[in-house]
């Protein structure tokens, strides 16, 4: 195939992203002017994920953290539907597209039941907020960083409600250290969110209708409202007819190389939860891998050689998790913290306004149709 660029009237590449959450969203619009993108997913938008569980207790914070994949891929395709099967020059939509495709990124994250339109993922923000603010008493079952963070949204928000928390750990943020675990379990305590630890739900039968749930130690909570927040397998069922199938490990993720390619396969890269990377799932190291990809993908599209391409190298991360609009546990790699300090990093704005300036987009204002 003829290489070059569009400048000297060459031929541009065709890359297929497949999935447009944190890591295919910024990669598509890494490469939307290095080559012929075409970005599959099955929702019009891009949602930041860490911005959600605020956008559940403020409908209105969602306005800037729900954002219309048009709206940053000014120079490329998106095709609104679901990807079912690739071959080894294809990906074959549940609409009957057929993509071609030169260079091929899996980015499909986590297994996750969103609506197509971004209308109707505002009015499911709004329906959320209705639901808690309706309540007055709330049960979130799950202790990591979503339970903890919507747990204390709630808390702060809505100061007057009864939130049980439930997880069936030790302790919660398992990911994280003891000492951040600690901190976080008194933080909830003293804004009188009650926490059960080594209890579990079974959710396969409870009926919210009753507004009773039985925990596994036999335990009785009444709640008005119950939330989910355990977590998701990765999006990879769909593979496991494909090409790819020998590349899934046995915990659902695709095995990459350095270079973040699928390990045996040249031209198909996998970036962000997807992948079997022996890291702490997080967005920023999504973004992370999908800047490392697309810096690749460039070297291997201007015909440029593999050594000059670069590793992505997993080391220690800090972790913040948001307590609310102000306070957060940080744990970084010679110390924890909690409190304002680490709340001024991330839980005013969640880094919203970083992101959308990632994506090329203002961070305050929004767009007008």
């Amino acid at each position: 195939m003829e290489k070059g660029s569009p400048e000297l009237g060459g031929v541009w590449k065709r890359v297929v992203v497949v999935g447009g959450g944190v890591a295919g969203s910024l990669i598509a619009k890494s490469l939307q002017f290095h080559g012929d993108v075409t970005l599959i997913d099955p929702k019009e938008y891009f949602e930041i994920p860490w911005a959600s569980l605020r956008s559940m207790v403020e409908p209105t914070f969602a306005e800037r953290s729900v954002i219309y994949h048009k709206d940053y891929l000014t120079n490329g395709r998106v095709i609104v539907g679901k990807a079912i099967n690739i071959s080894n020059s294809q990906v074959l939509t549940s609409e009957g597209h057929q993509v071609t495709y030169d260079y091929l990124v899996i980015a499909t994250g986590h297994n996750g039941s969103f609506p197509k339109t971004r209308s109707d993922r505002l009015n499911e923000f709004q329906a959320d907020h209705e639901e808690i603010k309706s309540a007055d008493s709330i049960l979130i079952v799950g202790g990591g960083p979503t339970g903890v963070e919507l747990a204390a949204e709630i808390a702060v928000d809505f100061p007057e409600k009864k939130v049980t928390l439930v997880h069936e750990g030790s302790r919660l943020l398992e990911f994280m250290g003891p000492k951040a675990a600690d901190k976080a379990l008194e933080w909830l305590k003293s804004r009188r969110v009650e926490v059960k630890l080594r209890q579990s739900i079974d959710l396969n039968n409870c009926s919210e209708e009753s507004k009773t749930f039985v925990t596994s130690s036999g335990e009785t909570i009444r709640a008005d409202h119950l939330l989910v927040c355990t977590g998701k397998p990765p999006g990879s069922a769909w593979l496991r007819e494909s090409v790819l199938k020998d590349s899934i490990d046995s915990f659902g993720r695709l095995r990459v190389d350095e270079n973040l390619r699928v390990k045996g396969c040249k031209n198909i890269f996998a970036v962000g939860d997807i992948t079997d990377i022996k890291e702490i799932k997080q967005g920023y190291l999504a973004q992370k891998h999908a800047l490392v990809a697309a810096k690749n993908l460039k070297v291997m599209m201007g015909g440029g050689q593999e050594r000059k391409m670069t590793s992505y190298k997993p080391n220690f991360v800090k972790v913040i998790v948001s307590l609310g609009r102000h306070d957060a546990v940080a744990q970084f790699s010679l110390t924890t913290l909690i409190g304002l300090v680490p709340g001024l990093i991330k839980s005013k704005d969640l880094f919203v306004g970083k992101t959308r300036k990632q994506l090329g987009l203002d961070p305050r204002i929004l767009p007008h149709y």
